[in-house]
């Protein structure tokens, strides 16, 4: 298909096959075409805020070269220009980091008029132009892209020109969907705890997550936390997550099971008692207002009141242990309990400091608690019933009672 225009391959995909990565999504620019030639050409109109097309037979996006004036505070507020006389370095220079702006042509030869090359060599995060400071979403993907890319830093200038946008309050700006998808996204990352390493150090973290913000400078009992502080343990804890490629539900609620540290007296401090049902309001005030998805606030909210318990599983009974599945939920919906096992499993092994290192210590109180949940689903509720006959009445507890007996022979 021989066409007047000009297609290059953009960002992303750029940047992985330079740093020798799997390649996942190609991003296609068009430079010197209208809308009408790309029709001419076959390719499919998607898209309104400006002109992209999907090619006819890969079905590739391919978006025409633009430029972006702002014109309202927050990310949404552009002006877009697309149009035949937009370079390629035009369009290049509005991305928001050096390492994204590189094109590569048909040909196989790169085009870089902004160094990203050599950034990637340095391992440096660098913005392309001020235009980043047009988008505050921008703070989030650059947090991100240090989760994914853990041995790149920021450059100064650019951590000094996004606490600049923290001050002119551009991250206030930002809608709770696109937080949630940004934060989730870099949850999902290698070393998660990298992205909220950026946003404290630009100052975003406290506008964001003031909850979580709160936790540094926390103390913690030495003898259980050679950590020490309560916002270096969350992050142990959420990588140690990510290393055990856990789930997303199961990542932010290691991420947020100890927010109650952040409010408890301070005059009681290192000790922490009850902080984790102060955790609770916490969670789900960070859960509403994010508007998180259920699944990962019900595990979070769970998670942050249950942990204590569960750490102290082999010092339970076996009333409080079918009482500990029943507020959990466990009966019906076992594999939540699994998941928030694995999230106090992280708790307990994210505590690496002063010369001490918990990450293979046994957890034995996960299979203990698995073990006596699976005895107690065994119980047969409907044969119960049968049993109790008309008293109805007596259904829930004969039923309750034949899971604590249940419980207690696991244990023989």
């Amino acid at each position: 298909m021989k066409t007047a225009f000009k297609t290059y391959i953009v960002g992303g995909a750029v940047r992985d096959a330079l740093l020798g990565l799997p390649i996942k999504d190609r991003d296609h620019v068009v430079v010197g075409a209208t809308p009408e030639a790309m029709l001419a050409a076959g390719y499919k109109p998607v898209g309104k805020d400006f002109p992209v097309f999907l090619h006819p037979h890969t079905h590739e996006e391919y978006a025409l070269a633009r430029t972006e004036r702002k014109t309202a505070p927050g990310y949404s507020g552009f002006a877009v220009h697309a149009a035949p006389d937009v370079t390629l370095e035009d369009d290049l220079v509005r991305r928001d980091l050096t390492i994204n702006a590189i094109a590569q042509g048909d040909d196989g030869v790169l085009v870089d008029p902004y160094g990203g090359q050599k950034d990637i060599a340095n391992r440096i995060f660098r913005h392309v132009s001020n235009a980043f400071t047009e988008d505050p979403v921008r703070i989030l993907r650059l947090a991100r892209f240090a989760a994914r890319f853990a041995d790149f830093d920021v450059a100064p200038e650019t951590n000094i020109l996004m606490r600049r946008m923290v001050d002119d309050g551009e991250v206030d700006a930002l809608v709770a969907e696109r937080v949630w998808q940004e934060l989730a996204r870099g949850l999902m990352e290698k070393r998660p705890s990298r992205m909220f390493a950026v946003l404290r150090d630009c100052g975003a973290l406290v506008r964001i997550l003031p909850e979580l913000d709160a936790l540094w400078g926390v103390p913690q009992p030495v003898a259980h936390h050679p950590e020490i502080d309560t916002g270096v343990h969350v992050m142990q804890v959420l990588d140690y997550a990510a290393a055990c490629d856990y789930a997303l539900p199961v990542r932010f609620a290691a991420l947020m099971h100890d927010l109650g540290k952040g409010v408890t007296p301070a005059q009681e401090w290192p000790r922490h008692h009850g902080h984790e049902g102060l955790g609770v309001a916490l969670v789900e005030a960070v859960c509403a207002r994010l508007r998180v998805p259920t699944e990962c606030r019900d595990l979070a909210v769970m998670t942050a009141r249950e942990h204590g318990n569960l750490h102290r599983a082999l010092e339970l009974n076996a009333t409080t242990v079918v009482t500990l599945f029943t507020r959990c939920d466990g009966f019906r919906k076992p594999e939540r309990f699994g998941q928030m096992l694995l999230a106090a499993e992280c708790d307990a092994r994210g505590r690496v400091g002063g010369g001490h290192d918990f990450r293979t210590k046994p957890y034995p109180q996960a299979a203990y608690l698995l073990a006596a949940l699976a005895a107690a689903r065994g119980v047969d509720a409907g044969a119960i019933a049968a049993q109790c006959g008309d008293n109805k009445q007596r259904i829930p507890d004969a039923v309750y009672q034949a899971r604590v007996s249940a419980v207690k022979a696991s244990w023989r």
